[in-house]
């Protein structure tokens, strides 16, 4: 069981809806007892990080998410859900974020049109369990105006003005700039990549 933890912001059910369709049981869900028995968690989002953040806070979700990823079970946030993970965002700044990944989240450069809203083709940085099976080209769907930082645990990067981190792999974390649920084939693969770590099925 995937729990996609429900904090009442954005299309939150698209995420679960998704994983469905790979053959999870995916539940969107608030409740702590659900989410400590769920064998991987998903934090999706859309919107503003400061809004997100607090949404998070509100809901008590924030420490929930912790204990997730402090446990080790498979975690996967999706766009703004990714950039939640990192400390802070020049979006909002004095709003703390979850601090799970290391870094803060950047505007994208000023000689770009923000948001970048389009399909884009992902550079690898070495392999990465959530790409496993996915020849090249990879082409993933983007709406972002901001992206984390280049860090150590970058597996992939798109062109947008220059490198814009698109996905971060650490241990049982994943965590993605781009939105695999909007990202036809290739984005569902991803997810099934996820569902099936939480499986516990090793992908080379």
């Amino acid at each position: 069981m995937i729990a996609v933890l429900d904090y009442g912001i954005g299309n939150l059910r698209s995420a679960q809806k998704a994983l469905e369709q790979v053959g999870a049981h995916a539940v969107l869900t608030d409740d702590r007892a659900t989410i400590e028995a769920a064998d991987g968690v998903v934090l999706p989002g859309v919107g503003a990080f400061g809004r997100c953040m607090e949404a998070l806070r509100t809901t008590g979700l924030d420490e929930v998410a912790l204990r997730a990823v402090d446990s080790g079970r498979p975690f996967l946030g999706v766009c703004i859900g990714m950039q939640l993970l990192y400390a802070a965002s020049e979006e909002d700044p004095g709003v703390a974020g979850l601090g799970v990944l290391d870094g803060s989240v950047r505007r994208l450069p000023d000689t770009v049109k923000r948001p970048q809203m389009q399909w884009n083709v992902l550079e690898r940085n070495g392999a990465a369990s959530m790409l496993a099976g996915l020849d090249d080209p990879v082409w993933m769907y983007f709406v972002h105006s901001f992206a984390p930082e280049p860090g150590v645990d970058v597996v992939a990067t798109c062109d947008y003005g220059g490198p814009v981190v698109a996905a971060v792999e650490r241990s049982n974390v994943w965590a993605t700039q781009f939105h695999p649920e909007k990202s036809g084939s290739a984005g569902l693969h991803l997810l099934r990549n996820f569902v099936d770590v939480c499986d516990g099925i090793i992908r080379a």
